[in-house]
């Protein structure tokens, strides 16, 4: 286990770590909140003990820019100066836990197993999230390369973040993508179609309803927003809104508040909101289909994700994916494809870009030989 103690005082530095040391930790050392920073961008520690009072950057400055960061290390502050606001600021932003000077041994050791077994929850919890959502971006085409990029650069921030694609592009994918990397990964990822929500119960879908507000609301139910404060909300088919409705995610997006129907109060939420569109906002602005004020609030950051006709490169590696991941569902021996029935597949038009693709390599898989052959691809894809 690999810990990082930040604090300028070198009496402490030194004492702490060679306590850790002798419990066989791994400790280095950072002398200010600066060089604390720099080790922590570069190396993964398990745990930072860092000092409130430093000079050119104080432990609370240095904590915020760990969070800002998505730096996943569990920072425990540490501070001569025993004050309860002082420890609730930073339990609020997002230490893990705060500890007053002098340091008594046990409750270090005590501290220091808890954040490792923080640590080892979020790692493991990521890896299940990962398999739950299949979260993998398969591509080496530069345009999924540069997606790839931006996604990482955006997933570590709060703004609100637009997708725009055709169907079937992976859109979906993106967005949970961009979760998973983001400092909101321990908390909800609730997904909303707007396409698919009658327009009748929209509002009662995003924001809830209490008992009694109509017919069948037998109970109180918490809306989307609700459900997914603190952590992130996926409107799918944003286009496919109504205008009331987006006047409503608007105010929530606005004042961060929501008031369920048949509710006379105000409820607080903190939801990061991503959405996606097959369709062109800007058109349908100008039809009057869609709120100008809403798509500024979304756009902060716009991410295109292109069709597959515009990255037909990728199409080996997506059969390869495809094929392996169908027989290891199915228990089967996986299915090889001759190089010149991939070729037939790359020459081919894709509109339905990957959801297509996806469900010719199931049909080829089960109709086709091993290996598929180009014969097999004229007489089940055209």
């Amino acid at each position: 286990m690999k810990v990082l103690i930040v604090d300028d005082e070198r009496a402490i530095r030194y004492s702490l770590k060679e306590i850790l040391e002798m419990e066989n930790y791994q400790v280095e050392l950072a002398e200010n909140g600066l060089e604390g920073l720099q080790k922590a961008q570069k190396e993964k520690y398990d745990a930072i003990f860092c000092d409130i009072k430093m000079p050119e950057m104080d432990g609370i400055e240095l904590l915020g820019k760990i969070i800002e960061e998505g730096i996943e290390s569990p920072v425990v502050m540490v501070s001569g100066h025993a004050d309860i606001n002082i420890a609730v600021e930073c339990i609020k932003k997002g230490a893990f836990d705060f500890i007053e000077k002098p340091l008594d041994l046990n409750r270090i050791l005590i501290t220091l197993k808890n954040a490792t077994d923080k640590a080892t929850l979020v790692k493991e919890t990521k890896i299940l999230k990962k398999k739950i959502y299949g979260n993998e971006m398969i591509g080496e085409s530069i345009s999924i390369a540069h997606l790839k990029e931006m996604i990482g650069k955006v997933a570590p921030t709060q703004a609100s973040v637009l997708i725009t694609g055709p169907n079937g592009s992976g859109k979906e994918l993106v967005a949970q993508g961009i979760y998973q990397l983001s400092g909101r990964s321990m908390m909800p990822f609730v997904e909303v179609n707007c396409a698919a929500i009658p327009s009748e119960l929209i509002d009662s879908e995003l924001f809830g309803h209490k008992k009694g507000s109509f017919t069948s609301a037998i109970r109180d139910h918490k809306g989307k927003f609700e459900q997914a404060d603190g952590g992130t909300i996926f409107l799918d088919e944003i286009g496919d809104m109504s205008l009331p409705a987006q006047a409503k995610v608007l105010r929530v997006l606005q004042e961060k508040k929501l008031t369920p129907v048949g509710g006379d109060k105000e409820i607080t939420v903190d939801v990061r909101v991503i959405a996606a569109t097959n369709k062109n906002l800007q058109e349908e602005i100008a039809k009057g289909n869609f709120r100008e004020d809403l798509y500024h609030r979304l756009s902060v950051i716009v991410l295109r994700v292109p069709p597959l006709d515009d990255r037909k490169e990728d199409i080996p590696i997506l059969v390869e994916y495809f094929a392996e991941k169908i027989s290891s569902e199915s228990g089967k021996p996986v299915t090889l494809f001759s190089d010149e029935a991939l070729q037939l597949l790359q020459e081919h038009s894709w509109p339905g870009n990957i959801r297509e693709l996806r469900n010719v390599v199931e049909r080829l898989l089960i109709l086709g030989g091993n290996p598929v052959t180009a014969q097999d691809v004229k007489d089940y894809v055209f």
